[in-house]
């Protein structure tokens, strides 16, 4: 009787860490430290991430579809996104674009990188609007 007792808290305890966004390794972003800009907002590819001023006066709808979108790729939620990430502080969250499909936000922002960019690049900040997300 004990052993099964045990073996149902096993398995409830794994259903509860699986079910937990950080167990199953779904961080959004990470912090980055860039020479230029400082601690900045990242893929886990160390990817810069940004935001669009327009989507920021149109309260956070989304604007960047089609051409835009594929200039400036959306970070897409997979699955369930933590509110907080360890060392960074803002809060995460998610919006549905048109389409349908989630797009990660940052402190109520979608965030996008921009495809003409590598790893540990940032060269579109200030540029038609769009900003690299700075942390503190």
């Amino acid at each position: 009787m004990k052993a099964l007792a045990f073996l149902l808290a096993a398995a409830a305890a794994a259903l509860v860490l699986a079910a937990t966004p950080m167990a199953a390794g779904r961080v959004p972003a990470i912090k980055y430290k860039d020479d230029k800009f400082g601690a900045i907002l990242a893929t886990p590819k160390k990817q810069a991430l940004y935001f669009w001023t327009v989507e920021k006066r149109a309260g956070g709808k989304i604007r960047c579809t089609g051409s835009c979108a594929r200039l400036w790729p959306p970070l897409y939620a997979t699955g369930t996104v933590p509110k907080h990430v360890a060392r960074i502080r803002g809060t995460f969250g998610s919006v549905r674009r048109p389409g349908g499909r989630r797009q990660v936000t940052f402190n109520g922002l979608a965030v996008y990188s921009y495809v003409h960019e590598g790893p540990e690049q940032v060269l579109c900040d200030n540029v038609n609007g769009w900003f690299v997300v700075r942390l503190r």
